[in-house]
C-alpha cells in the first residue's frame, strides 16, 4: 500500500485501516515508540482512540500505548498522537518550542519512562508525539507534574493548605494542539479526585482563544447557579477554580455515570423518567437570562451550523463519493427549508447536548461540558439530543426511538412554541449528519455502512418534516444508493 494513495483518499477507507491497523504499520509504530524508551523496554498493544482525516493533507490518530520497562512491575499507559502527512515537519517554530517542552518534561521527571517524547519517520511522513508534549499547550508539562499539582490545588483552595496532599496524575484526554484533560487522584483516600481541563496559552493564539478558560469557567458557573435555583433537582457541574497563569479550569469528579451507559443497560420504560428530567433541565437552561451568563460571542445561527457540518464532512466525498453527494444535497435542502420556517430570538444553549454529557445518580441529574455553549436557536439543543438518541441506539426500532423522544419532550415541550419543535426536527437531521462524520470512527470495520445509515436516517427525518409541513418532498435523486452502504 502506498502512503500517498492513503493520504489522498484514493485508497479509500481500506487504505486508512491498513495504515492504522495492519501488522506492518503497527510494527513501524512500535519501533518508533521503542526508540524513545530505554534499552530493554517493551511496547505492548497500542489502543486506537480516535482518527481524523483531511484528504490530501494529513491523517491524525490518537492512541494509548502500554509500555513496560525493567524498573516497573506493571504497564505504564501513555497517550500519544501520530500524524502522517507531507507537511508534518515544516513548522520550524513549533519544532523549537517542542524541543524546549520536551526538555522541561525530562527535567521534571514527567517524561519517564520515555527518554524523548517525539520521533519522526520520513519514509512514512510520520511524526509521533507522546504525552505531555504539546507546543501550543505548553502548561501541560507542569500540570502533569505531581509537585506542581499539589501546590496548585492547595493555592486554589481545592485541597487543604496546611497539609499538601500527593496526587497521581493521569492523562484523561491527550489531543496535541487541540485540548487536554488531566485527572488528579489523591493518594490520601480522604481527598477528592479533581479533573483539570486545559486551554490554549500559545502566544500566537488568537485573542478569543486565549480567553477560553475564563469564558468556560464563567459560563459553567452561571449555568450551575441557574439550575441550582431553577433546575428541579437537576444541576450543572460547577467548576472548582480557574487558574489564569496555567489557563486551566478545575472540576470535581461527577457523581454517577453517563446517561448513555445507564440506558444502554435498561429498558426504555425505566429510562423514561431520566429523559423527562433531561428535557426539564434543558428547558430551564434555555430560559436563563442572557445578561446573567454574560458575553457569549456572536450568535451561532443555522447557516453557521451548516458551514460547520460541511467542513467536518470534508473527508466523506473522497472515501464515499455517493454519501458525500447525499450530504451536500441534504445541507442544501435543510438551508432552503430553514428559510421557510418561523424563527425566534436566540437563547443560551448548551451546544453539544448528548447523553455522554448527562450524568445520572440516585435522585440526581447533572449536565456537564459547557465549552461549546453559545447564543443560538434553542432548537439546536433539542435536535442534538434527539439525534444522539438515534446514534446511541441504532438497534432500536422506530417505535422505541419515538418513545425515547416522547419521554424527553414530555419534560421539555410544555409551554414551548410549537415552531421551535418543528425547527428541532430540522436540527435533528443535521446533527445526524454530524454524528455520521464525527462520531463514527474511520478505523471501525463497519464505518462505511454506519455512516451511510446515519445519513439515510437524516434524509428520512427531513422527508418526514417536509411531509408534515405539506411541502414537496425530494425524490430518490438525493437518496443514497444501496451499494454505497457497503464497505468501500
Amino acid at each position: 500500500m502506498n502512503i500517498g494513495e492513503v493520504l489522498s483518499g484514493r485508497a479509500k477507507s481500506n487504505g486508512i485501516r491498513w495504515l492504522l491497523l495492519s501488522p506492518t504499520a503497527q510494527q513501524v509504530l512500535a519501533d518508533r515508540l521503542r526508540a524513545l524508551l530505554p534499552a530493554g523496554a517493551r511496547v505492548g498493544p497500542c489502543r486506537l482512540r480516535e482518527v481524523r482525516f483531511k484528504p490530501g493533507r494529513r491523517i491524525t490518530a490518537y492512541y494509548d500505548a502500554f509500555v513496560n520497562t525493567e524498573s516497573r512491575h506493571e504497564d505504564d499507559v501513555r497517550p500519544f498522537a501520530v500524524t502522517w502527512g507531507a507537511n508534518t515537519h515544516e513548522d520550524g517554530h513549533e519544532e523549537t518550542v517542542a524541543l524546549a517542552v520536551q526538555a522541561e518534561a525530562v527535567g521534571r521527571g514527567v517524561a519517564a519512562p520515555f527518554r524523548q517524547l517525539m520521533a519522526d519517520f520520513s519514509e512514512w511522513t510520520m511524526r509521533v508525539w507522546v504525552s505531555p508534549l504539546d507546543a501550543r499547550f505548553t502548561q501541560l508539562v507542569r500540570l502533569s507534574d505531581p509537585q506542581h499539582v499539589r501546590v496548585l490545588l492547595a493555592n486554589t483552595g481545592v485541597a487543604a493548605l496546611d497539609q499538601l496532599s500527593e496526587y497521581a496524575v493521569t492523562s484523561f484526554k491527550y489531543r496535541p494542539g487541540k485540548g487536554h484533560v488531566l485527572r488528579y487522584d489523591p493518594l490520601d483516600p480522604g481527598d477528592e479526585t479533581v479533573f483539570a481541563k486545559l486551554y490554549i496559552v500559545e502566544d500566537g493564539a488568537r485573542a478569543f482563544r486565549r480567553e477560553d478558560a475564563a469564558r468556560a469557567f464563567r459560563v459553567a458557573s452561571k449555568a450551575a447557579d441557574w439550575l441550582a435555583e431553577h433546575g428541579n433537582n437537576a444541576s450543572c457541574l460547577r467548576p472548582l477554580a480557574h487558574v489564569v497563569e496555567d489557563a486551566v479550569v478545575l472540576y470535581p469528579r461527577v457523581v454517577g455515570r453517563p446517561l448513555s451507559d445507564y440506558y444502554a443497560e435498561r429498558s426504555i420504560g425505566s429510562v423514561a423518567p431520566w429523559l423527562k428530567r433531561t428535557g426539564e433541565a434543558l428547558c430551564s437552561l434555555h430560559q436563563m437570562p442572557l445578561e446573567l451568563v454574560g458575553p457569549l460571542g456572536p450568535p451561532h445561527d443555522f447557516a453557521a451550523e451548516i458551514r460547520l457540518i460541511a467542513k467536518k464532512s470534508g473527508h466523506i466525498p473522497a472515501l464515499l463519493p455517493q454519501v458525500g453527494s447525499a450530504i451536500g444535497a441534504l445541507l442544501d435542502r435543510a438551508q432552503e427549508l430553514h428559510e421557510r420556517l418561523p424563527q425566534e430570538p436566540p437563547t443560551f444553549t448548551h451546544g453539544d447536548l448528548k447523553s455522554e454529557h448527562i450524568w445520572v445518580a440516585p435522585g440526581r441529574l447533572t449536565l456537564i461540558d459547557f465549552d461549546t455553549s453559545h447564543l443560538a436557536d434553542p432548537a439546536l439543543d433539542v435536535g442534538c439530543f434527539l439525534a444522539d438518541c438515534q446514534f446511541s441506539h441504532p438497534a432500536y426500532d422506530q417505535a422505541g426511538l419515538e418513545q425515547m423522544h416522547e419521554s424527553f419532550l414530555a419534560g421539555y415541550a410544555p409551554g414551548v412554541p410549537k415552531e421551535r419543535l418543528i425547527r428541532a426536527r430540522l436540527y435533528e437531521a443535521m446533527e445526524l449528519v454530524k454524528c455520521a462524520v464525527r462520531r463514527v470512527q474511520l478505523f471501525e470495520h463497519d464505518w462505511a455502512s454506519r455512516t451511510a445509515a446515519l445519513v439515510g436516517r437524516a434524509q428520512a427525518v427531513l422527508n418526514d418534516l417536509q411531509f408534515a409541513l405539506v411541502m414537496p418532498r425530494y425524490t430518490s435523486a438525493t437518496t443514497i444508493p444501496e451499494e454505497s452502504r457497503e464497505l468501500q
